[in-house]
């Protein structure tokens, strides 16, 4: 027998160990997905959005004109699509699954907004939304499904 006084450290590890483990989560197949879903969103922002207008140009604030939507889009898009996604696979951290999932869906609404401030309040000569702006929207909605689900598995 033992000793109860030599199996607290090994308890305490074990409890550290259980602690850590808690704290992680496992994308599994679907880190796939998001990585994937993360490269399209990126390569939209090289697609035009809005006329001859490429996303980085909106994300830079390069035209003003287009109004404040596309661009509170690019930045939830690129801060929680591209950033928050790649520290969320990169650590495992649970939290920041939670983070990317809700910050996904909030992205959605903004991308939404966009596309809907495109069609309704263009100016005269303006343009409506392109393939970029679009192609981001369903990119979003596809990360916003792929971190819900990693997100609620553990």
């Amino acid at each position: 027998m033992t000793e109860p006084d030599t199996d607290r450290p090994l308890d305490a590890e074990m409890r550290g160990i259980a602690r850590n483990m808690e704290r992680r989560t496992d994308p599994g197949p679907t880190a796939l997905t998001v990585a994937i879903a993360v490269l399209v969103l990126l390569v939209s922002l090289a697609l035009p959005w809005t006329g001859p207008v490429p996303g980085w140009e909106v994300l830079a604030g390069l035209h003003p004109e287009l109004g404040v939507l596309p661009r509170l889009f690019t930045f939830t898009a690129v801060g929680v699509g591209v950033v928050g996604s790649a520290l969320a696979l990169s650590t495992r951290w649970w939290a920041l699954a939670w983070m990317c999932a809700v910050g996904s869906g909030i992205s959605v609404v903004t991308g939404v907004w966009a596309i809907w401030s495109r069609q309704t309040v263009v100016l005269q000569g303006g343009s409506g939304p392109h393939i970029g702006l679009v192609l981001a929207v369903i990119t979003t909605v596809v990360l916003a499904a792929s971190w819900s689900r990693i997100a609620l598995r553990r």
